[in-house]
């Protein structure tokens, strides 16, 4: 199946561009992204042969551009208002997952020996 993120590749790449130019600080833990970081140097994947490379594996801490409701549960990547800046690694450990509010926690009550 195709990447829909990049079934309109133009759209995207002004969005990411929109996004990368208005937020400076991660969506999900707040610290800054520094925008420059591409790859780290000196590392490579497991599949590359090019003896020239200098480094081909992504940096965990460069900018992402997430979104907020997953295109895989129907979010659109070509919707501003569905994008926002974040780490790769936040991104990663983040998945696919929407934050909702977390649920109350029950306690149960005891029975105690006399009433206070």
């Amino acid at each position: 199946m195709a990447n829909p993120r990049r079934s309109n590749g133009h759209r995207r790449n002004q969005v990411r561009r929109q996004v990368l130019a208005e937020e400076s600080h991660c969506a999900l833990c707040g610290e800054l992204v520094d925008k420059t970081l591409t790859f780290v140097w000196g590392e490579h994947g497991p599949r590359c042969t090019n003896p020239s490379c200098p480094g081909c594996v992504p940096h965990p801490m460069r900018a992402e551009v997430d979104e907020i409701v997953p295109v895989s549960q129907g979010g659109s990547p070509f919707d501003r208002r569905n994008c926002r800046l974040t780490h790769r690694l936040c991104n990663q450990r983040r998945g696919n997952r929407t934050f909702a509010p977390p649920t109350p926690v029950v306690r149960e009550t005891y029975q105690t020996s006399r009433s206070w």
